[in-house]
């Protein structure tokens, strides 16, 4: 499967990480908080349903009077899970289902025991760990009141019993005194025509609710160490898949060099599609690249060493016999010797330096749009000047514009390099022919003279540095370096097209530079 490199196989790695660490413990404890102020809320909109029927009914028969009012008690047949009391204005206990014996069926169970949940080891580190951060994080809350507030006293005097004789809803949370549990007050106002003759005091314990959130608690538990144990997997899994790979390419790097600087190896790619992947080919390529530039540098060392070894012999031998003979004619001879390599060694120089210019700076040019077809009359306009008694020039350009991207001057130098070999190569009365087309997306010159074209053995070395194949001249005295077509593959390569050499039907050599046409 293809990943965009936007959602790449790392970054979900990442992403899921971040999501079961942080997410889940989250969404778990919010989700506690919320689910518990649920279960209130309905346990206490129950109580206020069953006070306010209580209520009505009471309500109905005047002021109250206890003997009636525990025997509506008593027809409830202590079928509610609430505790019922019935209180008058002067704040004295009427009825209370309490008295009346137990529930059918038992509704409100006093634990004698701690819950089983809550012995659960799981239980108990987890509780720990949010008694801490309840320490450390969270506000001091109120004490609560215990329940036993109310358990002997023969006067009900609470605060939610002033609300509902005030005319209002009363409400109040106590501990329970026999569990952990809280217990939840309701106090519903009695009224008699508009008049408020009692009170219907409704309590439930949260015990149920209490037990049900030591499961819920515990689940929850369970499932934040799972994802802290996926978590944990997760970063095994990262630091094997990223910070590994990454820990053996920076062993590979210090490792890819000698003491003194030289490359002994190369990076190794990973098969791996993603960015790691992707880093190590880039390295793998990186060193290819600096090896064959390091081989280039070794290379063009020896051959401009073997280069000029022939005419630094040539001139040193010359100058020895410069102090042996004396006649005029053979000193001269030796003098113009001399002048002629040195000549020949500047050549050299100048060659080298260009060659190596290109090499360092080839980057650096500036790049622009270049009109071929132009450039192309103004070069062949140049040598008509300088060899047209000797040599004809054939140019054949489009009926249309010809744009190419490339450094101008440079690409002028491409084609003078190449039409002076193609001059030096024309008999007396040659043509040479230079052809501009366009072929898909390409603009195509072609280059040709009428010589004598290039041994089949040679083809394959015409751009090497330093060859050169001048069969009918004189060598030593031709000033040709051997640099020149190679500085045409140079720049051409740079500007991002090719060049190429054959022999032309009917004799002759034939360029062919091709460069991609600018958009």
């Amino acid at each position: 499967m293809q990943f965009p490199r936007s959602l790449s196989r790392i970054s979900i790695r990442l992403l899921a990480f971040n999501v079961l660490l942080v997410f889940l413990p989250a969404f778990g404890i919010l989700s506690l908080e919320t689910y518990e102020q649920q279960l209130l809320d309905l346990q206490e909109r129950s109580m206020v349903q069953q006070g306010r029927i209580l209520a009505a009914a009471l309500g109905e028969r005047g002021p109250l009077d206890a003997e009636e009012a525990e025997r509506i008690l008593v027809n409830l047949q202590q079928r509610l899970e609430a505790r019922l009391r019935i209180v008058d204005r002067d704040y004295t206990l009427l009825a209370d289902t309490s008295r009346l014996g137990p529930r059918i069926p038992a509704g409100e169970p006093v634990p004698t025991a701690e819950a089983e949940t809550r012995q659960n080891w799981m239980y108990r580190f987890g509780s720990f760990l949010y008694r801490l951060y309840e320490r450390l994080f969270l506000p001091p809350e109120p004490s609560l009141r215990e329940s036993e507030f109310y358990a002997t006293a023969e006067k009900v005097d609470g605060e939610e019993i002033r609300l509902a004789l005030e005319g209002r809803y009363g409400g109040a949370i106590r501990i329970s005194p026999t569990s952990r549990s809280l217990t939840l007050y309701s106090a519903i106002p009695v009224r008699s025509v508009e008049e408020v003759v009692g009170v219907v005091l409704v309590s439930k314990s949260t015990f149920l609710i209490l037990r049900a959130l030591y499961d819920l608690r515990l689940s929850t538990f369970k499932v934040i160490l799972a994802s802290v144990g996926v978590a944990i997997v997760l970063s095994l899994l990262v630091s094997t898949t990223i910070a590994r790979p990454i820990s053996r390419l920076r062993k590979e790097a210090l490792a890819i060099l000698d003491r003194r600087g030289r490359l002994k190896g190369r990076f190794r790619a990973f098969k791996r599609r993603d960015e790691i992947g992707d880093l190590s080919r880039a390295l793998q390529e990186l060193t290819r690249r600096l090896e064959g530039h390091i081989r280039f540098i070794e290379s063009f060392a020896s051959d401009v060493s073997h280069e000029f070894k022939n005419p630094l012999a040539a001139i040193r031998s010359a100058t020895d016999l410069l102090a042996e003979v004396e006649e005029g004619d053979e000193r001269q001879r030796f003098h113009e010797m001399v002048l002629a390599n040195i000549a020949h060694l500047e050549h050299l120089l100048s060659g080298v330096r260009e060659i190596t210019q290109l090499d360092a700076q080839s980057d650096d040019e500036p790049i622009e749009p270049v009109r071929l077809d132009r450039l192309l009359g103004a070069v062949v306009e140049q040598f008509e000047l300088r060899n047209g008694q000797t040599v004809r020039y054939r140019l054949s350009l489009p009926d249309r514009p010809v744009t190419v991207a490339a450094a101008p001057e440079r690409l002028a130098q491409v084609f003078e390099n190449l039409l002076d070999n193609a001059t030096g190569f024309s008999p007396a009365d040659g043509d040479v022919e230079i052809a501009l087309t366009v072929r898909d997306s390409v603009a195509v010159v072609r280059v040709r003279d009428r010589g004598p074209g290039i041994p089949e053995e040679h083809l394959d070395r015409i751009f090497t540095r330093f060859f050169t194949y001048r069969p009918a001249e004189d060598k030593g005295d031709d000033g040709h370096t051997g640099l020149g077509l190679a500085i045409v593959q140079a720049i051409i390569e740079g500007s991002g097209g090719s060049v190429r050499v054959g022999n032309a039907e009917g004799g002759g050599a034939v360029f062919e530079v091709e460069l991609p046409l600018a958009a």
